[in-house]
């Protein structure tokens, strides 16, 4: 798979850790000319992103927004315009609300549902908008990847918005698949658990540990998803290899789909 990527211009919201910064180093590995690397808060990290990606060969260009804000997605999708197309654009920019007892129905709000709809799915639309002239700019159809979760497809994950919001990205990706060909392509890869700083960040570290140790017993597969075994499968639906896959939503989740619980393994 090596040059898939030559010559791409390749733009990652949400790129400052984790399943972005993946997505990034594994794009430039794979020949990318240019990665556009967008970030909210995360700037040294974001930076760190950016040394990955230029060691790797490619150039880095730094694109600091909220996909909240429709013009911090139009200042985004702008990176790329010195480049005249964009290749390839990974929404992967992400919030969530950390209530894992879904029956608990006073653990979220009106506002934590509007704020991760807003990132989630309202965000995710924003910057296919804003992105549009350039992924049709190309030779090839643009593709599009969506980051969304096996919490769109049964339910479970950190709270109940996150898995309505995931739900709707699921959704606006067959909506949009339809609306937007042939010029672009739209897919969604649908992750389990991700062993990244998204976690780390929320809980302590004793009971990210047990976390782990239960997905990784709990998945047919009998692992725990690093970001970078998440990131060749995003990859692969912006690729060449899936130039004829539009609207699929992609399960990588170590097969728990099939009937296993992660979260009750806690």
């Amino acid at each position: 798979m090596s040059g898939d990527f030559d010559g791409k211009v390749v733009v990652i919201t949400g790129a400052s850790t984790g399943l972005g910064r993946a997505i990034a180093v594994e794009t430039a590995g794979r020949g990318a000319e240019a990665v556009v690397i967008n970030f909210s808060r995360s700037a040294g990290e974001a930076e760190e992103t950016a040394a990955q990606v230029r060691a790797k060969g490619a150039q880095a260009i730094l694109a600091q927004a909220d996909v909240a804000d429709d013009a911090g997605c139009r200042a985004v999708a702008a990176a790329a315009e010195p480049f005249g197309r964009i290749d390839a654009l990974f929404n992967n920019a992400g919030v969530t609300k950390f209530a894992s007892n879904h029956a608990d129905l006073d653990a979220v709000s009106a506002e934590d549902f509007l704020r991760l709809y807003q990132v989630n799915v309202v965000g995710a639309f924003q910057m296919i908008r804003a992105a549009r002239a350039l992924l049709e700019a190309g030779e090839a159809p643009g593709a599009v990847v969506n980051t969304s979760s096996i919490a769109a497809v049964v339910g479970i994950g950190s709270s109940v918005p996150y898995a309505a919001s995931k739900g709707a990205l699921n959704t606006m990706t067959l909506s949009l698949a339809r609306a937007l060909a042939p010029k672009i392509r739209v897919n969604a890869v649908c992750p389990g658990f991700i062993d990244t700083p998204w976690f780390g960040r929320a809980l302590p570290e004793d009971t990210l540990a047990r976390m782990r140790a239960g997905v990784a017993a709990s998945t047919p597969l009998k692992v725990a998803s690093t970001a970078e075994d998440i990131a060749a499968s995003a990859v692969f639906l912006a690729s060449p290899a899936s130039r004829h896959i539009t609207g699929e939503t992609l399960l990588v989740d170590a097969g728990t789909h099939l009937g296993f619980a992660p979260m009750v393994a806690r």
